[in-house]
């Protein structure tokens, strides 16, 4: 099969480990020539792989300058780089709403005007931003990181809008809780770790953790040119906990 990715150029942020990393395998695998950014590019396998933090502008734009020259242009962005938080509204204080904010919400927003110019080229304009179950459903102890994938939809819908009428389509994905290394770090750090997984992977109707190779398929279909005819949408690969409301079992 002829892939839709070959000759295409694509940048994960967050790109070094968990569903990054399986994002860039994917891309790479059907042909797409993929740079990475990250705080840690260390052992990265892709086609570029720069330590760029995307709380710092000047960073973001020499970054992308860099990408730009290497490879010619830029044709699909997926913005995948963030941090998770923990606790209800008074266990973190202003400055870790302001990082944590800055990092997930206004990080996609550096990252994607800097794209701009590079998109505005491609005829095949494509960005994905990762989102969150914690968007859609009210989990506890997550107040911060809801609060902060909540506004990555709400940015999706709203840059997708801006941008349709100049070729660039914009989605999101919303990942149920996946089995990354952030996850297993919480889950290390319980009690009872074996109690806390199976409480996690008993909330998700389909009983287990999301993978982060599933959603990178998801990411896949949306940044292609496959899906184009799809902006402005969130796919949930969630197992079904956005909108199944199962029986309890007997």
């Amino acid at each position: 099969m002829v892939s839709g990715f070959v000759g295409l150029t694509a940048l994960v942020t967050g790109g070094a480990s968990g569903i990054g990393a399986a994002v860039v395998a994917r891309l790479r695998e059907e042909g797409a020539r993929v740079a990475v950014f990250d705080i840690n590019p260390e052992g990265v396998r892709a086609d570029l792989a720069l330590a760029v933090d995307i709380s710092d502008d000047d960073a973001v734009r020499a970054g992308m300058l860099r990408v730009a020259e290497m490879f010619g242009g830029l044709d699909i962005l997926v913005n995948n780089a963030g941090v998770g938080a923990r606790g209800d509204i008074s266990a973190n204080d202003d400055a870790e709403w302001a990082r944590v904010l800055d990092i997930n919400v206004v990080g996609i927003a550096r990252v994607t005007r800097s794209a701009l110019p590079y998109l505005h080229a491609s005829h095949f304009a494509s960005v994905v931003n990762v989102a969150s179950i914690a968007a859609t459903a009210g989990l506890p102890q997550r107040a911060l990181y809801s609060a902060s994938k909540g506004a990555v939809l709400g940015l999706s819908r709203a840059m997708a809008a801006d941008y349709v009428r100049l070729g660039i389509r914009i989605n999101a994905v919303a990942p149920g809780t996946a089995d990354t290394p952030w996850v297993g770090r919480l889950l290390s750090e319980a009690d009872d770790p074996i109690v806390e997984r199976s409480a996690l992977e008993s909330r998700q109707p389909h009983g287990r953790l999301v993978t982060a190779e599933e959603i990178a398929d998801a990411v896949a279909y949306l940044a292609g040119p496959r899906a184009s005819s799809t902006t402005g949408i969130t796919l949930a690969v969630d197992g079904g906990m956005a909108e199944l409301r199962l029986a309890a079992v007997q």
